[in-house]
């Protein structure tokens, strides 16, 4: 069994910032790459942001410029640093996992999601 818990989320102002964490454990062996997704009120979940354990990473055309995606791979941590926080970056934020567990089985988890409200 794996969880990931984030955490970081909350209310900020148009032009602030917030720190997005995300935390794996359980049963790992190794984790390929860790992304941030987010999903609005009546939108799909889309990609945010995403990072290899090589420290490849890829992000939105939408946030590229303003948001931060780093990692941790001794503490199997994933971190989305946000600035210039808009009012459409609202959204609840979810953490996802691309790993091998201790069986050496490929798969995929996801964090419970935190919310972020950009409001003045």
């Amino acid at each position: 069994q794996v969880q990931l818990v984030e955490s970081g989320g909350g209310l900020v102002q148009p032009g602030g910032s917030l720190r997005l964490s995300c935390a794996a454990s359980g049963s790992i062996f190794s984790i390929y790459a860790m992304g941030w997704y987010r999903q609005a009120p009546g939108k799909q979940r889309e990609l945010v942001a995403a990072i290899t354990d090589g420290g490849s990473t890829t992000y939105a055309g939408a946030v590229k410029g303003r948001f931060t995606i780093s990692r941790d791979n001794a503490k199997n941590t994933v971190y989305l640093q946000m600035n210039s926080l808009k009012p459409e970056d609202t959204a609840v934020y979810y953490c996802n996992a691309d790993l091998f567990n201790s069986d050496y089985e490929p798969m995929n988890y996801w964090g419970q999601g935190t919310q972020v409200t950009v409001s003045s």
